[in-house]
């Protein structure tokens, strides 16, 4: 390990890989997808227990309660889990975020349930990646790093939400105050490639419901009558695919509603999700969308009314975030890891931390691939290998990098 002091040796020396697996094993274990609240609450006693062992105070938060469209177009309030936040050394000039969350993809009727080794290094298994993996990492760095006297020189929060996989809609205010003031942050999505590359630039995403009325009548006797929401439906979905383009991905992504063959059908919900390049490409599709609604819903005769936006905005590559990921770079090099970045399409909360005028690095967490499928996998050498990178880049910051 060349150009490593040698507290900074000794720290990295003290990581436990087999501790890490170990951990994550009993996390996979626990079903947390994000609607199963029971499972997300066993988990968090779990993860709870697991941050105790560092310094400062765990709190339980409760999310904020999120308006949902359902199929049948009504707005309902949606709840979430708890949230877990870890404050330390709340009182210093210089303080960092780090965050991740308990939730995954899968839901506790999914058949993806269990862990199954692929190879003597290839774990699979539900998070084991997308971010049980992500979270062990992130707590063994802390661990490493608060054995050094450095460690005293920053403070810093750690945030794990129960809400990322469909957007943080519950946790992005808690999000928002804990990036506040923030030197940088950090978060432990799995690496953007099996290599470990890193996101760099990202899209922004926003999730929307639109809800077409229209009027039912008989197929057969008075169609005429009728205002056919499902046949404005589809109009509005081949509109919203015509704008689709480089910069702006647009995903048609479910229709509900509909009636009887012998119905025309009243009412329709159209969901989709955008994915702009930048915050102009977001405001563009804004004034296009109400363009196409307006449109359509004269073109038919019904009643459209939208619901949703953008969630997560686009996150650049600007000056502030370009010097930690130098940063990152440069530690990986002491470790004689090959640290590289790229653009993505993907989306996480580091979108929301990089909105508050935070530099981030957000895919921290463990090198793995194929997640939010069935093959989900981590590749267990990465956990001692991502842990020292994370260390180092806090021993750097509170030796004073990005001061």
């Amino acid at each position: 390990m060349q150009h490593l002091s040698p507290t900074e040796a000794r720290m990295i020396a003290g990581i436990d890989a087999a501790a890490m697996l170990a951990r994550i094993q009993r996390w996979c274990a626990i079903n947390s997808g994000t609607g199963n609240i029971s499972g997300i609450g066993l988990l968090t006693e779990e993860l709870a227990a697991a941050m105790a062992m560092l310094p400062g105070a765990v709190r339980w938060v409760d999310g904020a309660t999120t308006p949902y469209i359902d199929a049948e177009g009504r707005e309902i309030e949606r709840k979430f889990g708890q949230h877990l936040v870890l404050s330390v050394r709340p009182g210093a000039n210089r303080r960092v975020l780090l965050t991740g969350h308990m939730d995954t993809v899968f839901p506790a009727d999914h058949p993806f349930q269990t862990l199954k080794w692929l190879d003597a290094g290839t774990l699979n298994g539900p998070g084991v990646a997308d971010m049980k993996g992500g979270i062990a990492v992130m707590l063994a760095a802390l661990a490493a790093f608060e054995t050094t006297p450095g460690a005293s020189q920053i403070g810093y929060d750690v945030l794990l939400n129960s809400d990322e996989e469909v957007g943080s809609p519950s946790s992005a205010p808690l999000i928002a105050e804990l990036a506040a003031g923030k030197l940088a942050a950090l978060t432990f999505e799995p690496a953007a490639l099996p290599d470990g590359t890193l996101a760099g630039e990202r899209a922004g995403s926003g999730n929307y419901s639109v809800i077409i009325h229209g009027k039912s009548a008989h197929a057969g006797r008075n169609p005429q009558d009728g205002r056919n929401a499902i046949v404005a439906a589809a109009a509005l979905v081949l509109a919203l695919k015509a704008l689709d383009s480089e910069d702006l991905r647009i995903n048609p992504a479910r229709i509900d509603g509909g009636s009887a063959n012998n119905v025309v059908p009243d009412l329709a919900v159209v969901r989709f999700n955008i994915r702009p390049q930048s915050s102009a490409d977001a405001a563009e599709f804004e004034v296009a969308l109400k363009g196409l609604i307006d449109t359509i819903a004269a073109q038919h005769d019904l009643a459209i009314h939208r619901h949703g936006g953008l969630s997560r905005p686009p996150k650049p590559m600007d000056t502030p975030a370009l010097r930690l990921f130098e940063l990152v770079r440069d530690c990986g090099a002491a470790l004689g890891q090959d640290i590289r970045w790229q653009r993505s399409g993907g989306v996480c909360d580091g979108n929301n931390i990089a909105a508050c005028g935070v530099p981030v690095v957000d895919t921290l967490g463990v090198r793995g691939g194929a997640i939010h499928s069935p093959d989900e996998y981590l590749l267990v050498a990465s956990l001692a290998e991502r842990a020292a990178l994370s260390a180092l880049i806090l021993s750097r910051i509170a030796d004073g990098a990005m001061s």
